[in-house]
């Protein structure tokens, strides 16, 4: 019989460095030319900001911050393995790894048929960092499962003219999206051997190829050697969208035999992003904004936003938590927040929520 269980969850890389290396966004910040020393200046920050930091650039917060996290992914693992999903949705953006400048979908459902996946190999070689000490060479495999291909003709007969893709074009195994998730709801590494459906999201929208995944916006070269930065790209799919793409979802699901779970996969707001707060800290009094009407189950306001406000406030990747609040609006189902964390230190807003049938 289908049944439907709603989640939201973080893929922040902070939880896969070791903490002791302090490899924090505000850390990389403070490196950054772009940003005005006044800037990056203690006295110049907002209280909370210099408390988080404290006297040991912000390793006992870093500590306190996993614990939470942590603890939440655990909770969120019982309950989904209480419901014993038939396959697990994933909505995820994609920060220039599969998807380039040859094709930038507004969504894609990837129905491969298996997974392979080495995070702790380098882009370069070198072996990455991680919390659990494991080698360059580990290897994570998952499968896919048949509600893929149902799903993406579901969606395309309701309406919406959504990608899918057999196999991956530039990122072998998964972005990071979708397998810090998958990572994550395994922390203490018991295996996950559920089928995964990974549902990408153009997120990045104005900056997907502008920026390449990163901070600061890629340059080309003009008339007479001039070198400027790239143009804006076009925009991601709007809150509106995401939401109606959500509730579709869960209309599809509801007619299928099987038992799923739809996972959102992002932090809020990310420092990165905010240029408004020079990229120091990401948008705390909007996270906030958005965390009250999330947890009084207001979907509405949600739907509202639109997609210059999300850029503004470097709610990006907040797109894939508006699939899923479309999909818990048309259930009638209110979440049940798990973790919200606020910080100005360790780049974005993170909320780990549940929504049970």
């Amino acid at each position: 019989m289908a049944e439907i269980l709603g989640v939201g969850v973080t893929h922040s890389p902070s939880l896969i460095t070791p903490d002791e290396l302090k490899n924090y966004s505000l850390t990389r910040a403070l490196r950054n030319e772009r940003i005005p020393a006044e800037r990056k200046n203690p006295e110049n920050w907002p209280a909370p900001m210099r408390q988080e930091w404290g006297d040991d650039q912000g390793y006992a917060s870093a500590l306190h911050h996993r614990q939470k996290l942590v603890d939440g992914f655990r909770k969120i693992r019982a309950e989904l393995d209480a419901f014993n999903p038939d396959a697990v949705l994933v909505w995820g953006d994609d920060q220039y790894e599969n998807f380039r400048e040859d094709i930038i979908p507004a969504f894609c459902v990837m129905a491969y048929d298996e997974y392979e996946c080495r995070p702790f190999a380098a882009k370069d070689g070198a072996a990455r960092p991680n919390v659990w000490g494991e080698p360059p060479e580990k290897t994570f495999r998952y499968q896919g499962h048949p509600s893929a291909r149902y799903l993406a003709g579901a969606l395309i007969g309701d309406g919406f003219d959504v990608a899918y893709a057999y196999k991956p074009l530039h990122e072998p195994g998964l972005g990071h999206a979708f397998l810090n998730t998958l990572l994550y709801l395994d922390y203490d590494r018991q295996g996950f051997d559920y089928p995964i459906i990974p549902f990408a999201v153009n997120c990045y929208g104005s900056r997907i190829i502008r920026n390449r995944g990163g901070a600061t916006p890629q340059t080309v070269t003009g008339p007479g050697g001039i070198q400027r930065e790239m143009p804006a790209d076009p925009p991601g799919p709007s809150p509106r969208r995401c939401m109606e793409l959500g509730a579709a979802a869960a209309r599809a699901l509801q007619q299928s035999p099987w038992r799923i779970a739809l996972i959102a996969s992002s932090s809020w707001s990310h420092a990165f992003l905010t240029e408004k707060n020079s990229l120091l800290y990401c948008d705390v009094d909007s996270d906030r904004q958005r965390f009250e009407e999330f947890q009084a189950g207001d979907y509405e306001a949600w739907r509202t936003l639109t997609t210059a406000q999300i850029e503004d406030a470097g709610q990006q990747e907040m797109l894939n938590w508006m699939c899923l609040a479309g999909a818990m609006s048309e259930l009638q189902r209110p979440p049940e927040i798990v973790e919200f964390l606020q910080t100005y230190v360790f780049n974005s807003s993170k909320c780990l929520a549940i929504a049970k049938p």
